[in-house]
């Protein structure tokens, strides 16, 4: 019902909206005023705040005296809206969506912020005004909430990944019920066997032998039925815990697959992958066998005391004299080991950080003979793992001992005590008996839940950081009503790749790289990009590309903004050579199909012909079926380009983003790349980025960027005679070329000095 609400107010929300105005973020709000769980919807558009609540739509128009201020207590968050005299609204939800409201704050604050294009000067936080570290986006006074230490409570979370299974878990629940029950049957039959049989017999009485064989076959069957149960039990949780734990796995994946790459420019490869890796096992092995003995333990030490008592209350009374200064010294251990754990998790992640950079960079490492350099990075890290884990089994190891003496003093205890009784005649021996079977497997099992206490806080560590994972929002975010794109539904929108930026501007945290840019790009034009490294050439095509949002401004695809496309739908028309290409470990036709993996092999080949690549692939062993090493590692740069503008051809997109694509070859491998590329941007929307100036005059326009902004627009020709900004560039490149060209020149007219005195070079 819940979900039913939150559609029709999606759909409420379009009715809203203004011509041109697009959805930035919005938040669920899941609290009415007097926090009782009510439907609402927060929305910040590039023009107004609407919210949802109480059945009513409410709006302000942002001005920049607004501000947006976040807080929490006591697992209620609030948002409330000030102008400069009063408090506008306030609203509130449960933090289960604090994450989406802590990025709303951010945006929101981010549309309001003055911003000088003159200058960049370290920022504040739109919501606390604390100020922000250089090109950083991130607040650690906002962010407190997502930093916290792991509690054991987060475990409680995975029940959304086991929901799917409950009935699974009820009959696992039901299994262990009734095998903890079996296990308890031998300590009972005890009883009669030594107060009815044994005791007797040894004062002269006969053994009654239907007696003997009946108490037995008692104990023999409790013992079979309580291993077949805890069979059947143990193996069906175990296939269920195995399946939480890959639908965790492959949720993280998915999840990380569809996070903005700001994201993934904060982290590490190695620690990702540790994440999605080693800790969904951790969490796997900690469902299937450690959770699954908890329980057991917890019903066995219930079922214990309840017949313990039934039999005895004030032999109950001392065997659980232990239990209080049990839980205290788990109370004072638990906090040390969950920081503990999390800090060992942290550095385990900085171990994989190295395997993963030495690893794939291994050539690099050769080539310059770092390899003791790596060795002593990784046995840095090695080391500091070691240093950490032995801080923590410096606790660990006292708390399991003390633990151990407790249950043996209490041990010692029930027996003076049970002693005391039978020579008091206040019970018998089999009783005395039955309960120190009984206190065996009680103290057993609370030494056992003991040891769990590490165990459990390892899995919660674990899951926090997965859940971190889960809990981080796209700064690039999907629209509620996303435009359909090519299709011949009505108001689908046909992408012919008109490109129109409107007064764009963007920030990499508190440095301004796009300011106020204003541009129109035809469909079918070709337009190359120029200017210094750092005008923000780079930056605009991934604003094009939708690798992030613009913070000012819109950019606009046949009319559309492109925040109104579903992500996945607008880069399907996108094809995107870059200077260094990436190729998958596969085949040259997984390679080249990789954008359109149902691609026939005729679609491949014509693909590869049109890229130039047809002829070198044919020369491979095996063809198109020849494997490619990590990364391409078996092809040269030339040869991996080609097959980089093939795999472009292949899905024939409407707009072209060639990235320095020529920048990394020698002029013969160039004019080869070159004919492929002519071939690629026929008919299509071509923005080019290219080191050499002349590469670009194909262009039916170049666009001269300079510190986030167009200075010039034009023809080459038209532009050399402005002798502008461009025609600076373009003398500068002519200049160090003749100077590379009259270096070559000198070196070769030189004689070749004998390898015996070419380090004592003569003078003059």
């Amino acid at each position: 019902m819940q979900e039913h609400h939150t559609v029709d107010i999606s759909l409420g929300l379009q009715t809203q909206l203004l011509a041109h105005e697009n959805v930035v973020a919005s938040l669920s709000v899941d609290l009415d005023t007097q926090l009782r769980f009510a439907p609402g919807l927060l929305a910040l558009t590039n023009q107004r705040l609407l919210a949802f609540q109480g059945g009513a739509w409410q709006t302000w128009a942002l001005t920049p005296d607004m501000v947006l201020r976040h807080s929490d207590h006591a697992g209620v968050g609030t948002l409330e809206l000030h102008d400069a005299r009063t408090l506008l609204a306030r609203w509130r939800y449960t933090l289960a969506v604090d994450p989406q409201a802590l990025r709303l704050v951010k945006l929101f604050g981010q549309r309001l912020l003055p911003q000088d294009p003159s200058q960049d000067e370290p920022g504040q936080c739109p919501n606390c005004h604390a100020p922000l570290p250089a090109d950083s986006e991130e607040c650690a006074v906002c962010n407190r909430e997502l930093n916290s230490p792991p509690s054991t409570w987060v475990l409680l979370r995975l029940w959304r990944f086991a929901k799917p299974y409950q009935f699974q878990l009820l009959g696992g629940f039901l299994l262990m019920l009734a095998s903890t029950a079996a296990t308890l049957v031998p300590p009972y039959l005890t009883i009669p066997l030594m107060d009815e049989v044994l005791i007797p017999f040894q004062s002269g009485k006969q053994i009654d032998v239907g007696q003997v064989k009946w108490l037995l076959a008692g104990l023999l069957g409790s013992a079979l039925l309580a291993w077949s149960l805890g069979w059947v039990r143990t193996w069906l949780l175990a296939l269920v815990s195995e399946r939480i734990a890959a639908d965790l796995r492959t949720t993280a994946f998915d999840h990380l697959l569809g996070l903005s790459l700001d994201y993934f420019g904060a982290k590490r490869t190695g620690d990702l992958i540790s994440r999605i890796g080693s800790e969904t096992d951790r969490i796997s092995v900690f469902l299937s066998l450690h959770a699954l003995d908890f329980a057991t333990d917890v019903l066995m030490l219930v079922m214990t005391s309840t017949i313990l008592f039934s039999v005895n209350p004030w032999l109950a009374l001392v065997t659980l004299l232990p239990l209080p200064f049990i839980a205290w010294m788990i109370h004072t251990v638990r906090d040390r080991l969950r920081t503990g754990f999390e800090k060992i998790d942290r550095v385990w992640g900085e171990v994989t950080n190295v395997l993963a950079d030495t690893i794939p960079g291994i050539r690099v490492v050769k080539a310059f003979a770092q390899e003791r350099r790596e060795a002593g990075r990784f046995h840095a890290a090695n080391q500091a793992n070691l240093a950490v884990n032995d801080r923590l089994n410096k606790t660990w190891s006292l708390f399991t001992p003390t633990v151990s003496l407790l249950t043996d003093i209490g041990l010692l205890v029930v027996w003076a005590f049970g002693i005391w009784q039978v020579s008091k005649g206040q019970i018998t021996v089999g009783v005395l008996t039955a309960f120190l079977a009984y206190i065996g497997r009680f103290y057993t099992r609370l030494d056992s839940m003991s040891r769990i206490v590490s165990v459990t806080q390892k899995a919660a560590a674990g899951a926090k950081r997965i859940f971190d994972i889960l809990d981080h929002v796209s700064n690039v975010p999907e629209p509620t009503q996303p435009v359909v794109v090519g299709s011949g539904m009505p108001g689908a929108v046909q992408v012919r790749g008109q490109i129109e930026m409107k007064g764009i501007g963007f920030r990499y945290g508190n440095r301004s790289v796009i300011r106020d840019m204003d541009l129109v790009i035809r469909p079918g034009e070709m337009i190359g990009l120029v200017g210094h490294s750092g005008s923000g050439k780079s930056t605009l095509v991934n604003l094009i590309c939708r690798f992030y949002d613009v913070t000012d401004g819109s950019i606009q695809v046949d009319g559309t903004d492109i925040r109104r496309f579903a992500v996945a739908d607008y880069r399907r028309h996108i094809g995107l050579v870059l200077q260094e290409p990436f190729l998958f470990f596969g085949t040259i036709a997984e390679n080249i199909a990789y954008g359109r993996p149902d691609a026939t092999r005729a679609e491949i080949v014509a693909a590869a012909r049109a890229a130039h690549a047809h002829e070198f692939i044919l020369r491979l062993p095996q063809g198109y079926d020849s494997l490619v090493g990590e990364r391409g590692q078996g092809l040269s740069g030339g040869e991996r380009q080609r097959i980089s503008i093939a795999r472009a051809l292949l899905i024939d997109p409407r707009i072209l983003i060639l990235d320095e694509a020529t920048s990394s070859v020698d002029t013969e491998t160039e004019n080869e790349i070159q004919k492929a590329l002519d071939n690629l941007v026929k008919g299509r929307t071509t923005i080019a980025i290219a080191h050499r100036l002349s590469t670009l005059r194909k262009a039916d326009r170049l666009v001269v960027m300079d510190r986030g902004r167009v200075v010039e627009v034009g023809p080459h020709e038209e532009l050399m005679e402005r002798q502008g900004a461009y025609w600076r560039l373009y003398q500068a490149q002519l200049r160090r070329t003749e100077s590379e060209d009259d270096g070559l020149s000198l070196s070769a007219s030189l004689p070749m000095a004998p390898i015996a005195h070419s380090a004592h070079p003569a003078g003059g």
